[in-house]
């Protein structure tokens, strides 16, 4: 079990809305530092990062920190790094060569029987280890007039069933604009469900209100949810308390992690991680390694060593609580397992 001494949240006012929240998070490296009590040798490095990809950390997910231990694994999904300047043969810009496949503005088609919508280019957390971190949003970013051509790409090929909102993170776009969509969506006959790739929910538990929850359960639509939980310490109470108010809505939920050097690369932790999902209502999903994303060297563990992890997490879980170990390589037909 995981004990921590939370840091409280400073609150912004009486209605400490999820947008509130979404712009009040932390914005500089130094004060991220500072709020976690990081001995100045961090500043350097967290600046040098900061400068390739902006730190931001919401006040709902540093407050499940441990002060002064700059190895906890929560603030080392975010926490900028001078290793980020290095460059490492391998790892690019563009790691899964989704530029090849953007068949429309900010619609991305790799799979068969389904397409990946960029629903908003903002996240409420910035991961250091993302895969879209150099990720083109500012010509990805339809705007309500731009998606016909998008829902008319939809339209005309009825091989689609799914339709996957991410971004950023989908649920970073207002709820009038997603339940817009979503009413879009739903009016195309051949479209069966809707999945929505998402942090939101764990790192700003709040987001799950009553007018998200409105447009969500209104729809036609199958409607799966992808959370990202890489460490069971990211799952609280406000976070099973989403998760449940989402269950009530229909929603299934599942989870993906990518396995990361320093986070979570050992049996106990992925175990436990799995454990504490199931007590959220959320299944195991995927377990990836690590897109060779530049500027994410460091997070790298080599395949042989998660094959060995995964081959010993099987010795300690029912198999309904694992997790498929799997990479994503350009060009195949699917996620491929290892």
């Amino acid at each position: 079990m995981i004990t921590r001494s939370p840091i409280p949240l400073q609150r912004h006012g009486s209605a400490d809305t999820w947008q509130r929240q979404l712009a009040h998070a932390i914005r500089d490296p130094r004060e991220l530092c500072r709020r976690l009590a990081l001995d100045a040798q961090w500043w350097p490095g967290a600046e040098a990062g900061h400068a390739l990809f902006e730190v931001r950390v919401p006040e709902a997910y540093l407050s499940r920190m441990r002060p002064g231990d700059p190895h906890d694994p929560l603030l080392r999904q975010v926490l900028p790094l001078e290793a980020e300047q290095q460059q490492t043969p391998g790892f690019v810009s563009d790691p899964l060569e989704e530029r090849e496949h953007t068949a429309r503005r900010g619609l991305i088609h790799k799979y068969a029987g389904r397409v990946l919508l960029i629903t908003s280019p903002a996240c409420a957390i910035n991961c250091r280890y993302c895969f879209r971190r150099h990720f083109p949003y500012e010509e990805n970013a339809p705007s309500r007039a731009q998606w016909a051509d998008t829902l008319d790409y939809l339209r005309q090929d009825t091989s689609i069933r799914e339709a996957i909102l991410s971004g950023g993170d989908p649920l970073a776009a207002n709820d009038r604009q997603l339940g817009w969509l979503v009413d879009q969506l739903e009016a195309i006959p051949h479209l069966k469900r809707l999945r929505l790739h998402t942090r939101l929910p764990v790192v700003i538990p709040d987001r799950i209100d009553d007018a998200l929850l409105d447009w969500l359960g209104r729809t036609r639509l199958q409607k799966v949810m992808v959370l990202h939980i890489n460490h069971p310490a990211e799952i609280d109470d406000s976070v099973i308390s989403a998760c449940q108010r989402l269950r009530q809505a229909g929603v299934t939920l599942l989870n993906q992690s990518v396995l990361l050097s320093g986070v979570n690369d050992s049996v106990t932790t992925l175990a436990e991680l799995s454990e504490r999902l199931f007590e959220a209502d959320i299944l195991p999903y995927y377990l990836h390694v690590l897109d060779p994303v530049e500027g994410a060297a460091h997070f790298d563990i080599d395949d042989d060593t998660a094959r060995s992890l995964v081959a010993e997490l099987r010795t300690t879980l029912p198999g309904f609580l694992m997790p498929r170990l799997v990479r994503e390589i350009p060009g195949e037909a699917s996620k491929t397992p290892l």
